[in-house]
C-alpha cells in the first residue's frame, strides 16, 4: 500500500507542475501582457517599462516562472494589483464558501444518487426507472447557467420562497441559509444525474454476477443482498467518478457563483479575469488545479482501500 500511495502522489505532483507551467504561459502570452492590464491601455512605454521592472516582468519566461515558483513553493501566491490585496488572503476569504457550496453539493447528490440508482437496478425496465432515467437524462444535458435561471424563476418569482442571490460576504454563511438554497440545489441537480446513472449500471452488473445468486439461493432477502453486497461493490466505481468530477464541480461553482453572485473562489476568478488580474488567476487556477489533483489522489486512495486488487497491481 505505501508504494501504491507514493506512485500515486509522485504522479499527482508531476500533473500540478505541468498545469502551473501551462497556465502560467499561457497567461503571460495573453495580448499586453500584466503591466497594460494594470496601468490601463493608455499607460505610457515608460510606466510600462518601470512597472515591469518592479515587478521583474522585464526577465526572461523561464527565469519569471522559476522565481514564481518559488515563491508559491514557499506560500506566496502574489500580490492583486487590481484589489491591492494579497493573493493569500484573497484565497482564504474565498475558499472556505466554495467548499460550503461545492461539498454540500456533492454530499447531498452521493446521498441522492446512489439510492436512487440502486433502486433503478433494482425495478430495471419498470415505470419508475422510465420516469427517474428521464429526469436524469434532463438535468445531466441541462447547462449549470440555464437550470440556475429556471431555477430562480419558479423558485424566486413565480414562487417567491427563496431569494435570487447567494449568500454576502458581511455575514456568516449559517445566518444565509435561505440564500444557500437555489446555488446548492443548481450544483446538486446536474451531480445527481451524473452520479445516478453509473450507479445504476454499476449496480445492474453486480445484480448478474454469481455471488448475488448464491446469496439468494441461501434465502437472502433482496435488501440484504441489496445494502449487504450489491451497493458496497457498485461503488467502486463511483468512488472514481467523485474525485474524476471534481473539475465539473469546480467548473459548474464557477458558473453558479457568477449566477448568483455567490462570493467564492468562482467569483474571485470571474472578476479577475474580467480585470485581467493576472497574480488572482493564477493563484485560482492552481488552487483548483490543486483541488483536482487531490481529488484524483483521494480516489485512486479510497479504491485501493476498498478493492485490494488495485493495491496488488
Amino acid at each position: 500500500m505505501t508504494a501504491y500511495l507514493i506512485r500515486r502522489t509522485l504522479h499527482a505532483l508531476i500533473v500540478l507542475f505541468g498545469v502551473s507551467l501551462i497556465v502560467f504561459v499561457l497567461l503571460h502570452l495573453l495580448p499586453g501582457g500584466p503591466a497594460r492590464a494594470s496601468l490601463g491601455v493608455r499607460a505610457n512605454p515608460s510606466s510600462i517599462k518601470a512597472f515591469n521592472a518592479e515587478y521583474g516582468l522585464n526577465q526572461p519566461l523561464p527565469i519569471q516562472y522559476v522565481e514564481w515558483i518559488s515563491q508559491v513553493i514557499r506560500g506566496n501566491l502574489g500580490f492583486s494589483y487590481k484589489l491591492n490585496q494579497s493573493v493569500n488572503s484573497l484565497l482564504i476569504e474565498n475558499i472556505p464558501r466554495t467548499l460550503v457550496l461545492t461539498g454540500s453539493a456533492t454530499l447531498l447528490a452521493i446521498g441522492v444518487a446512489v439510492p436512487l440508482g440502486a433502486l433503478q437496478a433494482v425495478r430495471r425496465n419498470s415505470a419508475a426507472d422510465y420516469v427517474v432515467t428521464g429526469f436524469a437524462l434532463i438535468f445531466y444535458s441541462m447547462p449549470s447557467f440555464f437550470l440556475g435561471l429556471v431555477l430562480i424563476i419558479v423558485f424566486s418569482d413565480v414562487l417567491p420562497i427563496f431569494p435570487p442571490t447567494g449568500p454576502t460576504a458581511t455575514a456568516p454563511l449559517l445566518t444565509q441559509l435561505p440564500n444557500l438554497v437555489l446555488p446548492v440545489a443548481t450544483l446538486t441537480l446536474i451531480t445527481v444525474a451524473l452520479f445516478s446513472r453509473y450507479m445504476r449500471s454499476s449496480a445492474l452488473e453486480n445484480l448478474a454476477e454469481d455471488y448475488v445468486r448464491t446469496a439468494k439461493a441461501k434465502g437472502a432477502s433482496i435488501l440484504r443482498v441489496l445494502f449487504r453486497h450489491v451497493i458496497p461493490n457498485a461503488l467502486l466505481p463511483v468512488i472514481t467518478l467523485v474525485g474524476l468530477s471534481v473539475p465539473g464541480i469546480l467548473g459548474g461553482a464557477l458558473i453558479v457563483e457568477s449566477l448568483f453572485n455567490y462570493p467564492g473562489m468562482g467569483l474571485l476568478f470571474w472578476n479577475a479575469a474580467q480585470t485581467e488580474d493576472f497574480p488572482t488567476m493564477l493563484g485560482t487556477i492552481l488552487v483548483v488545479g490543486l483541488a483536482v489533483v487531490l481529488g484524483s489522489l483521494l480516489a485512486d486512495i479510497f479504491y485501493g482501500v476498498a478493492d485490494p486488487r488495485v493495491r496488488h497491481q
